[in-house]
């Protein structure tokens, strides 16, 4: 069987320039406007933003449309497999039991109030899953990874990381502020809030800096950062379940014989998982034997593990340049505002439900 690999050299060549330029832009646009030491703008959304501007004003040749197909489909699934780098079990431990309940009830609470009121204002499916799952576990990087199990359109999934980027933005600049005050200085309350209530990793990264720089609080980035880990976690239970719903469904609307479980199962979640695993061997030999699978050292296995997540970040972006250039604005703009509507209530939704948990976590504990 022939394949022809040079078909597809021209769109990954120009995904990869487009995503290239749009990690450029977040570190410089980030750090410059927030005067943090890292950017809390996703280079993934910059980079369909780039890409949108390069394949709605600029004709895009024939010849590049396999190397942006490739880049959608496979290059996508690669980077969520590296991303499953991050979540070493060992940090996931050090929140401790407190923690956990509280991200859980967070994630059933956010997921079925946007999927309830979804259908109250007549969105897609498809839009109410990616926007329920970038709010309640991870943002852009949740949304990209279940589009290709739900079959989810370039606009959709456009629009979805557009909702959960403006939003955790917003949050990422009051939440430190309103957290103090609530929470009167309590930095593990203060961390456990940040770290449940705002979408995106980078976001939450930003918070704790903000509030570490304004209230001299290191403690409670650390806390953000890990609850933010554990919430995580969660993608490797909720994305091929809603696979599973979102399919079951269709095929009931349809008719048709109910599907098997392995033709539905999402496998590069088993990747996303064996990354996991790896790290969290490689930490616990670091830890005890004070190197990495008998063969690291601490120094190496960091720069591992850095390798790995920039890699994860630049595969991402590549596939969401590609996925940009492929998207039609108008179509976007067609999607109208009431997916906007749902984003905005399911970020109050997650806020709200994280301030209440913690004062209830306060109360009993």
């Amino acid at each position: 069987m022939n394949i022809n690999i040079l078909k597809y050299i021209p769109g990954i060549l120009l995904s990869t320039f487009v995503a290239f330029i749009g990690i450029l832009f977040s570190d410089a646009i980030g750090v410059y406007l927030t005067g943090l030491t890292k950017s809390p703008i996703s280079p993934i959304m910059l980079s369909i933003i780039i890409g949108l501007i390069l394949g709605n004003f600029f004709t895009i040749k024939e010849g590049f449309q396999d190397g942006l197909s490739f880049s959608i489909k496979f290059i996508l699934r690669l980077g969520i497999v590296c991303l499953g780098i991050r979540l070493g079990i060992l940090e996931i431990v050090k929140i401790g039991v407190i923690g956990i309940p509280l991200i859980l009830v967070i994630i059933v609470t956010s997921m079925l109030f946007v999927c309830y009121l979804s259908r109250l204002l007549s969105i897609s499916e498809k839009m109410g899953s990616l926007i329920a799952v970038g709010t309640s576990i991870c943002g852009a990087s949740a949304i990209v990874a279940t589009s290709p199990t739900i079959k989810a359109n370039n606009e959709e999934v456009s629009y979805a990381v557009a909702n959960i980027t403006i939003f955790g933005l917003v949050a990422m600049l009051i939440y430190p502020y309103l957290a103090h005050y609530i929470f009167n200085g309590d930095e593990i309350a203060i961390g456990l809030f940040l770290g449940t209530a705002i979408h995106e990793t980078a976001q939450v990264a930003g918070a704790g800096l903000i509030y570490a720089e304004q209230f001299n609080s290191p403690n409670t980035m650390d806390i953000a950062t890990i609850t933010k880990l554990v919430r995580n976690v969660s993608m490797i239970l909720v994305i091929p379940a809603i696979s599973y719903l979102y399919i079951i469904r269709q095929k009931q609307s349809e008719n048709k014989v109910k599907p098997s479980i392995a033709s539905m199962f999402p496998f590069f979640i088993l990747g996303f998982i064996l990354m996991g695993l790896i790290r969290t061997l490689g930490d616990y030999g670091i830890e005890n034997f004070e190197t990495a699978f008998g063969v690291l050292q601490m120094e190496q296995w960091e720069k591992f593990i850095h390798v790995i997540r920039s890699s994860a970040e630049y595969f991402l972006a590549i596939a969401m340049a590609a996925l940009g250039i492929n998207t039609n604005i108008k179509s976007i703009v067609g999607l109208g505002m009431r997916p906007f509507y749902v984003g905005f209530s399911a970020a109050v939704c997650v806020g709200l439900v994280s301030y209440l948990g913690i004062l209830g976590i306060r109360y009993f504990v």
